[in-house]
């Protein structure tokens, strides 16, 4: 017979839990990881973790990983660690190991934790128990890359500050994940990237594109060598990229002037690339986006491919690209190349596309979607698109950019969605063009990272939680700001007049509930709805001072600034417009008053304007618009227009 649970028994099975949180031991929960790995599931309960651990370090174990570890074991509580190559024969301390799968200590630990095999490149197994009497972990990597993502893994985990018994296996769905920093408009600052490329590699994302259309070393002046300090910024980066297991792509976009016929432009080509190849680059694009490709830039393209058109602009493409491949591989046989078609967006089939067939198969082809801007993307549409192509497509997405003219003054922070599950089935990879502020994407980018390891598992509403507990620090109130700015900012624009996700989506469920419930006309309920509208109002307000006293990263507010202006301004008019319509009900004399302060404060917020010089184009900030000045503008409205008269005659001398 089954066991009913009365509501009292409910009840008193919170209050017991309240009673005795204080002095109860804590007790395993599962964590949680990102992106969600493919399986994970607790084991036990919570490790014993003391102040002593013996780290068994196996062959390719590079000193990131290394660094991740001691880090993890060190937030666990660990104090002193001792360096062993074998498992020690007696363990008493906590012991932990890396290394690679196939290596027979790595093999002999993870069997003894009951953790299951690795499999797949980039793949990797965590797993950890107390069962042979004192803690082991082990971290095993189907190769490095898998193994570094293993210490990422263990880094979220321990931050919590406890290590339960768990088994993790996991392996990414799609082989390329990342960024291209491919929009136009003022390029990042090698600030930027380096903080872009460590973030990335936490994500377990392995690429970056340097890509910006500003550049005219790689895009105007593409046959000019960089100069010698730009050079050595770029050097920078690179290392810092290999450090993180990301792959360092540099992009070169010749196509506005060249003669694909020509063997002096040909060698111009060999040798920007022979430039980084010298930096120890082995990963490139050509760029052929955003040019007109129906007419040759030399006689002597004419006299190589033919009269000047579509077809033939793919047919000279295709040469170039598979001379390129061939050079780069005769010397690298390790080297990669990408390439940016003209014709980058929609999958139908033309001409143009047919062409590109004759790439050499090893060579990625970008697609943005069914547009330049999609607002979804169905298995379908990556099926078309590799017929169009006659290869896998890798997704160039163009979210959260924010370089046209529909997405003036916004910063772009709803979660990376409209996605097909299975597109790992159809897709090579996926690359998110990010904005002009770089700290700011990351919130996106946190989703299409995710989504590309895992896109069978993907949930976009759990990211915006996690990237904002990344910039709080895990701190709450500040977390809580974070999440309010992201709504207010949550309007992702196409090329179109309709956005492809809303503008305000929990706000705007807040006030119409108050619209309803002053449409009803029931006072007691009106003033109960006003109240929490009054008190989400004060969160608003407060949040820009919260986010700045306790985000730490100073990109992220610089970068957002102006937004933080704009949202202090707007809740303190929201503030204004609640206490007008609270005084309207209760037949205060300060109703008027109220409504010109918000209007006033509205006006100030919508005239506050993008930092000069950032983003492409500069305008006026947009923040929570259409939701929240318009609830403002119509909120005098909702009320009696006789009270509010006869309030400002009260208010008068």
């Amino acid at each position: 017979m089954p066991v009913r649970y009365a509501p009292v028994r409910y009840a008193a099975l919170l209050a017991l839990g309240i009673a005795g949180a204080a002095q109860a031991q804590p007790v395993a929960t599962l964590p949680q990881i990102m992106p969600q790995p493919m399986a994970m599931h607790l084991t036990g309960g919570l490790l014993p973790i003391g102040p002593n651990a013996t780290m068994v370090i196996q062959r390719d174990s590079d000193p990131e990983t290394i660094r991740l570890a001691r880090e993890s074991l060190a937030a666990l509580g660990v104090t002193h660690i001792r360096i062993a190559r074998h498992l020690p024969a007696r363990r008493k301390d906590t012991t932990i190991v890396l290394g690679l799968a196939g290596d027979a200590t790595t093999a002999k630990a993870l069997a003894e934790t009951g953790g299951a095999p690795v499999t797949g490149q980039e793949g990797y197994a965590l797993a950890s128990t107390a069962a042979g009497g004192s803690p082991l972990i082990v971290l095993a990597g189907a190769d490095a890359d898998g193994l570094y993502y293993a210490a990422q893994t263990f880094t979220q985990i321990a931050a919590r500050g406890t290590m339960p018994a768990l088994s993790i296996t996991d392996r990414p769905r799609m082989p390329v994940r990342g960024t291209i920093e491919g929009f136009y408009g003022a390029p990042w600052s090698s600030a930027d990237r380096l903080a872009h490329i460590a973030f990335l590699g936490r994500l377990k994302a392995n690429t970056y594109i340097y890509s910006p259309k500003d550049d005219p070393y790689a895009r105007t002046n593409w046959r000019t060598p960089y100069p010698a300090d730009r050079l050595a910024e770029l050097e920078l980066l690179i290392d810092a990229a290999r450090r993180q297991h990301v792959r360092f792509t540099y992009a070169i976009s010749p196509g506005p002037t060249i003669c694909y016929s020509d063997p002096a432009d040909v060698a111009a080509l060999r040798r920007k690339i022979e430039g980084f190849q010298a930096l120890g680059l082995r990963s490139f694009l050509i760029a052929f986006d955003d040019i007109a490709y129906a007419t040759w830039n030399c006689p002597g393209d004419a006299a190589a491919f033919g009269p000047p058109g579509k077809e033939a602009a793919g047919r000279a493409q295709a040469a170039l690209v598979n001379d390129t491949m061939q050079w780069l591989t005769t010397r690298d046989p390790q080297a990669t190349l990408m390439v940016v078609p003209t014709e980058y967006y929609d999958a139908v089939e033309t001409p143009y596309k047919a062409a590109l067939h004759a790439i050499d198969p090893r060579v990625l082809v970008q697609w943005t979607g069914t547009d330049v801007v999609p607002a979804a993307i169905a298995l379908r549409d990556a099926k078309a698109a590799a017929r169009a192509f006659g290869r896998k497509p890798l997704l160039w997405d163009n979210y959260p950019v924010n370089d046209y003219p529909e997405s003036t003054g916004r910063l772009l922070l709803a979660p990376y969605a409209g996605r097909a599950a299975g597109l790992a089935d159809a897709l090579s990879g996926i690359l998110a063009n990010p904005m002009n502020q770089e700290a700011p994407s990351r919130i996106a980018v946190t989703g299409s990272a995710a989504f590309a390891w895992n896109d069978r598992d993907y949930d976009p509403e759990r990211t915006l939680p996690f990237a904002a507990r990344m910039l709080s620090g895990d701190h709450a109130a500040t977390t809580d700001a974070l999440l309010l700015l992201f709504d207010l900012e949550h309007l992702a624009p196409t090329f179109g007049a309709l956005p492809w996700q809303p503008q305000a989506p929990l706000l705007k469920q807040k006030l119409d509930l108050v619209r309803d419930r002053l449409a009803h006309g029931a006072a007691g309920e009106s003033l109960t709805a006003l109240r929490a509208l009054a008190a989400e109002a004060d969160s608003i307000a407060a949040a820009p001072a919260i986010i700045r006293a306790h985000v730490n990263d100073a990109g992220f507010l610089t970068q957002s600034g102006p937004w933080l202006d704009a949202m202090a301004l707007w809740g303190q008019a929201l503030q204004a417009s609640t206490a007008g319509l609270i005084a309207s009900l209760v037949q205060e004399p300060a109703s008027a008053r109220h409504f010109a302060d918000a209007a006033a404060l509205a006006t100030r917020a919508g005239a506050i304007r993008t930092l000069p010089g950032t983003t492409r184009p500069q305008g006026t900030i947009r923040l929570g618009d259409g939701v929240l000045d318009l609830f403002i503008r119509q909120a005098p409205e909702l009320v009696s227009a006789d009270r509010r008269h006869e309030s400002a005659r009260n208010d008068g001398p």
